[in-house]
């Protein structure tokens, strides 16, 4: 019969040691009595014990994968350490500060101890545990190394968030300073350029081309403000719903995204550390090959691949050799298809596949660290140009009267 699982929580309590030196900390127990107890073994006379109150910042945290990366290389630790897994969810729960990366853990804990196998407790949480996580899992408890496959989990987790990390980087730099240049150039013709227009009235003269440009958009946009927020706030909405619920639409803007310049390349080679990182995970564990195809379409994220490792698939379960499977669909790079041919031919296409995940996640790294630094001075020039043109053309009238007198 299967245990039943105490549900425990963390306390903080304070009290004396044996010298009657003030003492205090953090403990997980079932009961505010059973921690006291806890700590009379250890020498501490407790004085006050309470349950740990939830910062209301952290009470809505979300459990970001990063965090599952991190509990599944703690896992691997523990096993390694030879830690039963219940004292293993113990000891990992209480280091989470997010309490619902504690409660997950605790919810982990709860199934295991009533007899479910750790795979099934981890397939009861979909939302944070995909497919190819539980059935690595499932690998390592029926061949009895549990140990060994967590670690390759948290190696392919935490390579794939490293690399996610990456791309948000190269995206998010210029995003967010070409959003701050629309925000001051708004404000500029919004609330300075109206104070330059009632100075201009007064010149009684023409005003230059570039001033009157600039003063019929500075109206515009105090007129029809609301509009132009109301439209690119339905764009946004209607490209959400449209890359959600259309698969025609995601697949589209998916081919789209890999042909744009410099970014394309950088989500190309992305795809390809997923793809090989992916397959050299899975095929490490014991997966069979035609298996583990399964779960890498789904992991590379951009329908060409995911297209690409479909017919790679149906081609390796019909007899044809994976490198040369991978050199007529046209979209895999050819030193990932020799490497492959490599690993095939000497027995070791784990750790080739691995090599290429390595060496295009690099590649990744690298290519990210060079765009940031070339959109650096492109960025402050069109900061520049921005900025610059609005005052340019409210100073222009004045020099222009200037030379007149």
């Amino acid at each position: 019969m299967a245990q039943k699982a105490i549900k425990t929580s963390v306390f903080t309590w304070e009290g004396t040691d044996r010298k009657g030196s003030r003492v205090k900390g953090e403990l997980s127990g079932a009961s505010p009595a059973l921690v006291k107890a806890q700590l009379r073994k250890q020498g501490v006379n407790p004085l006050k014990v309470r349950k740990k109150s939830v910062s209301l910042f952290s009470a809505g945290k979300k459990i970001k994968p990063m965090d599952i990366a991190l509990f599944t290389r703690q896992m691997a630790t523990m096993m390694k350490a030879g830690v039963p897994l219940l004292q293993s969810f113990d000891i990992i729960g209480e280091g989470f500060d997010n309490p619902n990366m504690r409660k997950l853990v605790d919810d982990l804990k709860q199934e295991v101890a009533a007899g479910n196998s750790f795979a099934t407790a981890l397939r009861k949480k979909p939302q944070y545990f995909d497919d190819l996580y539980c059935n690595l899992v499932d690998s390592g408890e029926q061949s009895g190394a549990l140990e060994t496959l967590l670690d390759r989990v948290a190696t392919y987790k935490e390579k794939t968030e490293a690399l996610k990390a990456k791309i948000k980087k190269a995206m998010n730099y210029p995003i967010a300073v070409v959003l701050v240049a629309v925000i001051v150039s708004a404000i500029l013709l919004i609330k300075v350029v109206p104070q330059f227009q009632e100075v201009f009235a007064g010149f009684g003269a023409e005003l230059p081309a570039f001033t009157l440009m600039v003063i019929k958009i500075s109206e515009m946009l105090q007129k029809w403000w609301w509009a132009l927020l109301l439209v690119l706030f339905g764009v946004g909405v209607v490209f959400r719903q449209a890359h959600t619920r259309s698969e025609k639409f995601r697949n589209s803007f998916d081919r789209f995204v890999l042909k744009i310049p410099v970014v394309g390349d950088i989500l190309y080679k992305s795809a390809v550390a997923r793809f090989a990182r992916t397959l050299s995970t899975t095929f490490a564990a014991g997966v069979p090959l035609v298996d583990a195809l399964d779960s890498v379409a789904g992991a590379t994220g951009n329908v060409v691949f995911r297209n690409a490792t479909a017919k790679v698939k149906s081609d390796v379960s019909s007899g044809m050799q994976l490198n040369f499977s991978m050199r007529t669909t046209n979209t895999f790079p050819s030193m990932a298809i020799q490497m492959t041919a490599i690993g095939e031919e000497s027995g070791a296409l784990d750790e080739m596949l691995a090599k290429v995940a390595t060496f295009y996640e690099d590649e990744v790294d690298n290519m990210v660290d060079g765009l940031t630094a070339l959109m650096e001075p492109m960025i402050m020039a069109v900061l520049g140009v921005l900025v610059g043109g609005l005052i340019i053309a409210m100073y222009l009238p004045i020099f222009q009267l200037g030379s007149v007198v």
